[in-house]
């Protein structure tokens, strides 16, 4: 939040000039932002988690005290969002991103990386010309509009609160 800022208010720019990167536990912050900024360009998530809790323990809900609760907070983007995931990734397992993928609602072709580990994706060809063929296609998309709610929401955000008590939680499967 504190770079997204920093871009505002230092180098002007705006939402729809910015594409978000997350990737592992970074999918959290990421996601949480993106939920708040209804203009935003873009959303790539690498390698994502579903939630923190979701990591260590097949969980069935979302509990107030997990962190990083994207299950709850994908739905709430209005982006393109890419998700890229290695099939043999030894510490989120793959089902983290096709879950996320399920769920979003502007979605992108994804990119599961056959063999790709956790740490590993940005040695693959195909991770570049996937990233290089979403930025293109982003960018002959038309700058998102902005809807009066929305306008509301830009202007004042909404303090920060728990999803908890606002979002059913989902299941995972």
């Amino acid at each position: 939040e504190a770079v997204y800022k920093c871009l505002e208010e230092t180098f002007g720019s705006k939402q729809e000039g910015v594409i978000l990167y997350g990737q592992s536990v970074g999918s959290g912050p990421t996601l949480d932002l993106a939920s708040r900024l209804p203009q935003l360009r873009a959303v790539v998530l690498h390698s994502p988690i579903l939630s923190g809790l979701r990591v260590m323990y097949s969980v069935k809900k979302t509990y107030w005290f997990d962190i990083y609760k994207n299950i709850d907070k994908i739905p709430y983007v209005d982006c393109p969002v890419l998700i890229i995931h290695g099939t043999s990734d030894e510490v989120v397992d793959c089902s983290h991103g096709k879950q996320l993928w399920e769920l979003c609602k502007d979605k992108y072709e994804p990119l599961w990386v056959k063999g790709g580990n956790h740490c590993d994706l940005e040695h693959y060809p195909e991770y570049i010309r996937h990233h290089k063929k979403f930025i293109a296609t982003v960018e002959r998309l038309p700058c998102p509009r902005m809807s009066s709610d929305q306008s509301e929401r830009v202007r004042d955000p909404p303090p920060r609160r728990s999803m908890d008590r606002r979002v059913k939680p989902r299941q995972s499967t």
